[in-house]
């Protein structure tokens, strides 16, 4: 089922995007040639998570040919694939951009921001300071084993699939279906919004 607070009435606590900065957006698209869409995620659960994600949101927000177009509220979820209790519970947000970057280039450059904030990869599953994913780029459906698109197990995640949908009421993962049906088979998996945390839109 969708959890309650990601149902498709408007969430009280998630406040609209000034029209000012929208303007400012719009504007700062003009300067990108021919941009692509694209939707990333974002999940922390060492440290500061919530100064870690707006950290990599700025960090976005400061890459060359890159727009920092929408960002979800902030959920806290449990960690994924891990016994119950074994790590601490992540805050994730969902961005939405338009870039001039190509996938393996704004693939490198999440890379880089997650290397920024001393990601550490020992283990499959285990916690990251920072976790930066292309979930979709532009409907680009790809099975290069580099940088598979979309994020193969996208649409099995309600930590993306719900801020997402937050976003987004009418995406899609490409080549799964629509985020609105995709999330009634996935239940909550322990994920719960945040009203006391919020990511700040960069300027």
């Amino acid at each position: 089922m969708i959890p309650s607070n990601a149902a498709s009435s408007p969430d009280p606590t998630v406040q609209p995007v000034p029209a000012s900065v929208v303007q400012q957006v719009d504007a700062a698209d003009s300067t990108l040639h021919n941009p692509q869409r694209a939707v990333l995620s974002l999940g922390s659960n060492l440290g500061n998570r919530l100064d870690t994600l707006q950290g990599a949101l700025d960090a976005l927000a400061d890459t060359p040919g890159l727009r920092v177009k929408a960002v979800s509220p902030v959920y806290e979820t449990e960690p994924w694939g891990v016994d119950p209790g074994s790590q601490p519970t992540y805050f994730n947000a969902v961005v939405i951009i338009k870039t001039t970057l190509p996938p393996a280039s704004l693939w490198e450059r999440a890379q880089a921001i997650e290397e920024a904030f001393e990601r550490v990869r020992d283990s499959r599953w285990g916690p990251r300071t920072l976790d930066v994913d292309i979930v979709a780029y532009q409907g680009v459906v790809s099975d290069d084993p580099a940088l598979t698109l979309p994020h193969p197990r996208a649409h099995e995640r309600a930590f993306v699939l719900v801020p997402w949908h937050d976003v987004e009421p009418d995406a899609e993962v490409p080549g799964r279906g629509a985020v609105a049906d995709l999330l009634p088979a996935l239940g909550d998996q322990g994920v719960s919004l945040r009203t006391d945390a919020a990511l700040v839109l960069p300027d």
